[in-house]
């Protein structure tokens, strides 16, 4: 499957395939035990890598000329090497040259695990985000739909969405989601119908 084709493209990245998808096939006797210890070595590196990158605080005139340098605002006060990363255009090994601590973190971490928390941090809020909408659709799940519904009935649905779920007759909200042709804002409607 193609990721651009994927509901939840960021969770879906290639470059966390390992971690999403070893225990799984260490499970089905698809992966070996070498294989297994070093995935379960790369999700440590990372935590530990991040847990580092949230507890340092980094002072605005050991990070000024960095920041200069890739057009991204001074600092006014001490700062989480956090919140510096998560901005454009700032790269975790040349913020860690600002600071020793971080230095330090990431002389002992392979680059697989600095490029793996690199890529949390810049896009933790996005990828909460989708946690988040894929466990309310996991929750659609238990939503059903009466199967007597006159979905020709329902004006506020879309005509795409009212011909394919009279065709298809979903069992409930989940299924009724994944239907080609039926939107967020048709699934909504069918939410309101419910008395939901």
């Amino acid at each position: 499957m193609f990721t651009s084709r994927a509901e939840y493209r960021i969770l879906l990245r290639q470059d966390n395939a390992d971690l999403r998808l070893t225990e799984k096939a260490y499970r089905l006797g698809l992966a070996d035990e070498t294989r297994y210890q070093r995935m379960l070595a790369k999700r440590e590196g990372i935590a530990r890598l991040r847990r580092v990158i949230a507890e340092t605080s980094i002072a605005p005139e050991d990070v000024e000329r960095y920041l200069d340098s890739v057009g991204s605002a001074p600092l006014k006060q001490k700062t989480k090497a956090e919140a510096i990363l998560a901005r454009p255009n700032i790269d975790l090994r040349q913020l860690a040259a600002c600071s020793p601590a971080l230095a330090e973190a990431l002389a002992s971490e392979t680059d697989e695990v600095i490029d793996g928390a690199e890529t949390e941090v810049k896009y933790a809020g996005y990828i909460v985000r989708e946690q988040e909408q894929a466990a309310r659709m996991r929750r659609l799940e238990d939503v059903p739909l009466p199967p007597n519904v006159d979905y020709f009935g329902i004006k506020a649905l879309s005509n795409e969405a009212r011909d394919k779920l009279n065709r298809f007759r979903p069992q409930n909200l989940g299924q009724a989601s994944r239907i080609s042709g039926v939107s967020p804002a048709d699934v909504t409607v069918l939410l309101v119908m419910m008395g939901r």
